[in-house]
Order: structure tokens, then C-alpha cells, then sequence
């Protein structure tokens, strides 16, 4: 505070005479250490205050003997721009005006709040979720301890998945697979065992690989639609599920996060559940009701794909620890067949490595011990545009074919493992269907038969399809046939066997070991790049 006026210090001192001068100096500096007392105690002025109330002294930051606010009291105010000055001191400084600044920061100072989830109900009446991390583990086993099956949210994906993944990756940089160079094949010549080991420092060979970009961004794209409709599959099969529902949800998934469009971009093959003794080629007919238990071991395969450019892996889902040897085995060989693959490797040799791995596992099942054993005549095999098996088989035994693996090809490295024989044949009901890449062109009789065969070609070509699809109210894409039920195929069964009757198109009935028997499958695309091999499939899950 000021001292006080001279006038005012004449007024009270000035007129009494006989006082000594003593006297009043020491009463003048009385009144002003009482004045300053009262000024310090008196409390800081608060919101709202008369602005024309006497402006009380500013504190001194600097001042020891200043009270601090306690750092761990959870009520204190601060400021979440890091401004801790104090509202009170500007709104005795500035008057109104400052009254009105220190309250506009009094509103800014909240305290932090944890960020949550963003949760949004879907007219279907399922729900959504915006996060960043990970946090879903999956219901089956043998998957990698580190895996989340809602990994996609760290790209910012909605969990469950909505977005389609070319809108989740604008910019056209998909993720890319794991890349491993070539190995250098078994040859009986030493200038030949040369050829791998320069691949990745020619100028050509780096120059050749650029100019196959655009066809790597397609398969990148189909891997990660694959990658996340797989991951979101993982989050739902268990014990209990109806594998009609099962397929339609995956498939459903599927086509929404590629956007399908027809011809140009959708599933590449039904989705496949082959159940314990039945290896492949089982998807649910219309009407099957089968519903999977805990004791099964189911093989899951189904494909993306873009502009033709197939993706094709599969896992196996089991829950009972019983069969870990079983799926252990088999995803232990599919590996080492996809680190011998390579560019001028020959296919007989990965097969006789991969049995190696294979059959020096064993399983206990009730008490009794089974060898695993590879299932002979199940290939892996080369896929070419619109083409899933482009005429090239990658055994799994030894003793195979000594063709050797060329630049830029492509392979779905596949193995089998089961308790069974080792040998499977066609048995069940057929689901799966596929038009020949080089149908014959056969005059038809049965007008159900051609336009079952004009259906087909524009709704899937070469590639694989089942009846469930027929039976859809678009017929399989709803790009091509809308959704108001045209499209669907109705009494087409004689139709249907016709058409495989003269060659047009290819049944493939399910194969089965023998009954009682557990398989398992695991299943890698792999690009034969000029400079090294990438594992386009390869995701964190297996």
C-alpha cells in the first residue's frame, strides 16, 4: 500500500505542539507497518469482487516466505497449457478487464481426463469401437503369444473392421510382407549355385523389381484385407458357432473391407472349415446346420483378391491342448517350406525338407500315440491371374517333381499334417465349384445349363465359387446383380451337373483321411521377387 497523504499526516500530527518529533516518527512508521499487515492478511480477491475495491499488493514468487500450493493435493487447479499464473493477481492488476481475462483462464484450467474408447451403435444393432491399442486376444491356440486380433486399430481401423482398407491406406502404401532373400539352391554345378547370391546388387535386378510394383501394391492391398478379415474371424470362432453363420460373417467382412466390385476385386474362393478328418474343400451347402465343438480341429482357407491377383492362406483352429503337437507340426513345416523356397530351387527338393520337419512330431490322443504324418497327395502349388492352381505343385514328401521355381512366380506354400493314413480321397457332399481356365467350348441343350454357365462367367470366371453363393440374393456380387434377388439361382442342380458333366467346370468334393483321424493345414502366399522373396500373407498372427 502507499503511505499515507502529507495533508493527512499534517492533520493528525502537525497541531499538537509539545510532542516531540520523536514522537511522531515513530508513530508514522507505526502506521505504515499496521498498514502493511493489514494488507497481507487480508484474502486475495475472488471472482466476482466489486472491481472498484482497492487493489490488493501482488505476490513475489521469489518470496520464502510465500505458502506454495501442495504439488499432491488432487484438487488444485492447473492449467493444461502449462500457465500457472495466478487469475488473481491479473484481475486485481487490470480491474474489470482483468477480472474478466482471469476468469476466461479459470475456464481453461480443468483437469485431464483419460481418453475413451468412442463407441458407436451400427443400425444392426452392433457396435463399434475407435481405439489405438490392441487389446483382443484370440479364442483359439497356436496363434503368437503377441498377437491381438483387433491389430488393425494401430492404423486406425474401427474394431470391429469398417473401413476399407484402400481408404485406409489413401495414399496407395500397403504394408508389406516379410521379406527374406533366396536361398541358394542344391545344384550339382558350381557356377550354377552362383546365380542367387549377386540378386540383390545388379542395377538390372532392382530395376526389374520396380517395374513389377504395381502388381506387388495389388497383392499388398489383397494381404491386408486378408490380414484383417482373418483377425477379425479370430475374434468370434469358438465352441458353439454355427459354421453356415461363421462363413457368412468372414465373407460378409471380406467383400466390405475390399469393396467389392464384381470381377475386379472380391473373395477369391469360398471360405473353407474343413472339420478333423476332412482336409479341404468343405464349406457349408445350403441347409447344413453344423455347428463347431471343442474337440474339433478345423482348417480355415479363404482368399482376396484384386485385378486376379489371388491371396490365398489358411490356418487351423483347435481349442483342446491335445492337438498343440498337431498344429505345431504343421505350421513348423509350412515354414521351412516357405524358407527353402526360391528362385531356381527345385519343388522336390522343398517337399523332402519339409516332410523332415513334419514327421519328427508325434501327438497323444487318449492315451495313445500318433506319428504325424504329411498327407502325400496334398500339394502346395503356383497361382497366376484369375487362376488359383496355375499348373505347378509344390509337393510336401520327398521324391517330387525336379522342376525348378522361376522369377516373379507365385506360390501358396500349404502343408498338411495328420494322425491318419497320409492319403486322402474325395468323399461328402460337394460345395465347391470352379470353371476351367480352358473350358472347352460344348454346344448345351438344357437352357437351365446356359444361363447357370452365363451366371457363372460373369459373376466369378475361372475363379472358385459354392452354392451358398448361388442361392444369395445377388448370386455372388452384388455389384454385378444388385440386390433385388435376380440373381439368385434357383433349381440349378441339374444345371450345375451338366456343366461338369462336359468339362466346363470342375467340382471339388472335399477330401477326407480316414475317419476318427485330425488334420491340420497351414498356408503362406509367397511373391518370387528379382532381389529377394516376400512373404506377401505373413502376419502376426502366424
Amino acid at each position: 500500500t502507499s503511505s499515507p497523504p502529507h495533508d493527512q499526516f499534517n492533520s493528525k500530527y502537525g497541531g499538537k505542539r509539545g510532542v516531540s518529533l520523536c514522537f511522531v516518527i515513530l508513530s508514522y512508521l507505526s502506521s505504515i507497518m499496521t498498514a502493511e499487515n493489514e494488507s497481507k492478511s487480508k484474502p486475495p480477491q475472488q471472482e466476482g469482487t466489486d472491481s472498484s475495491s482497492k487493489p490488493t499488493q501482488t505476490d513475489n514468487p521469489n518470496d520464502p516466505n510465500d505458502p506454495k500450493p501442495d504439488e499432491n493435493d488432487v484438487d488444485a487447479d492447473v492449467d493444461e497449457d502449462g500457465d500457472d499464473e495466478v487469475d488473481e493477481t491479473t484481475a486485481a492488476e487490470g480491474g474489470e478487464e482483468g477480472a474478466a481475462t482471469a476468469a476466461k483462464k479459470k475456464k481453461r484450467r480443468k483437469k485431464k481426463k483419460k481418453k475413451k474408447k468412442k463407441t458407436t451403435t451400427n443400425a444392426d444393432g452392433t457396435t463399434t469401437t475407435t481405439s489405438t491399442t490392441p487389446t483382443q486376444k484370440p479364442h483359439g491356440r497356436m496363434l503368437n503369444e503377441e498377437y491381438f486380433t483387433d491389430y488393425y486399430v494401430k492404423h486406425g481401423q474401427t474394431n470391429p473392421p469398417t473401413i476399407p482398407i484402400s481408404t485406409l491406406f489413401a495414399d496407395g502404401e500397403f504394408p508389406q510382407g516379410e521379406e527374406t532373400p533366396h536361398p541358394t539352391p542344391k545344384q550339382t554345378s558350381d557356377t550354377e549355385s552362383e546365380s542367387v547370391t549377386y540378386r540383390t546388387t545388379p542395377a538390372e535386378k532392382r530395376a526389374s523389381d520396380r517395374m513389377q510394383s504395381d502388381i506387388y501394391s495389388k497383392l499388398r492391398h489383397a494381404a491386408e484385407v486378408h490380414r484383417q478379415v482373418r483377425s477379425y474371424a479370430q475374434s468370434f470362432i469358438k465352441p458353439g458357432i454355427k459354421l453356415a453363420d461363421m462363413c457368412e460373417r468372414l465373407e460378409n467382412k471380406n467383400r466390405e473391407l475390399i469393396g467389392e466390385d464384381g470381377l475386379k476385386r472380391g473373395i477369391g474362393f469360398p471360405t473353407g472349415c474343413s472339420i478333423n478328418h476332412v482336409a479341404a474343400h468343405y464349406t457349408p451347402n445350403p441347409g447344413d446346420d453344423t455347428v463347431l465343438q471343442y474337440d474339433d480341429v478345423m482348417k480355415v482357407d479363404f482368399g482376396c483378391q484384386i485385378d486376379g491377383r489371388i491371396i490365398d492362406s489358411a490356418w487351423t483352429v483347435s481349442f483342446n491342448p491335445v492337438y498343440d503337437p498337431l498344429l505345431e507340426a504343421v505350421k513348423e513345416a509350412t515354414n521351412t517350406g516357405i524358407s527353402e523356397a526360391g528362385i531356381d530351387v527345385r519343388l522336390c527338393d522343398i517337399g523332402e525338407a519339409i516332410q523332415e520337419v513334419m514327421e519328427s512330431y508325434e501327438v497323444e490322443i487318449g492315451g495313445k500315440v500318433f506319428p504325424v504324418k504329411c498327407i502325400r497327395n496334398l500339394n502346395g502349388h503356383s497361382i497366376g491371374p484369375y487362376q488359383i492352381h496355375a499348373g505347378k505343385s509344390v509337393p510336401i514328401v520327398k521324391g517330387g517333381d525336379t522342376t525348378k521355381m522361376e522369377e516373379d512366380e507365385m506360390y501358396a506354400i500349404e502343408t498338411f499334417g495328420t494322425t491318419g493314413r497320409g492319403y486322402i480321397v474325395e468323399d461328402l457332399e460337394c460345395s465347391h465349384y470352379m470353371k476351367n481356365f480352358h473350358a472347352p467350348h460344348v454346344p448345351l441343350r438344357l437352357p437351365r445349363a446356359k444361363k447357370l454357365l452365363n451366371h457363372v462367367s460373369k459373376t466369378f470366371g475361372t475363379l472358385a465359387f459354392c452354392r451358398r453363393w448361388l442361392e444369395r440374393p445377388d448370386g455372388g456380387s452384388t455389384t454385378i446383380n444388385g440386390t433385388g434377388g435376380t440373381g439368385k439361382q434357383e433349381k440349378y442342380m441339374g444345371a450345375l451337373k451338366n456343366l461338369c458333366d462336359v468339362g466346363i467346370i470342375q467340382p471339388y468334393p472335399p477330401l477326407c483321411d480316414v475317419k476318427g483321424s485330425y488334420t491340420a493345414q497351414y498356408e503362406h502366399t509367397i511373391m518370387l521377387r528379382p532381389t529377394c522373396k516376400e512373404i506377401v500373407s505373413r502376419g502376426d498372427d502366424y
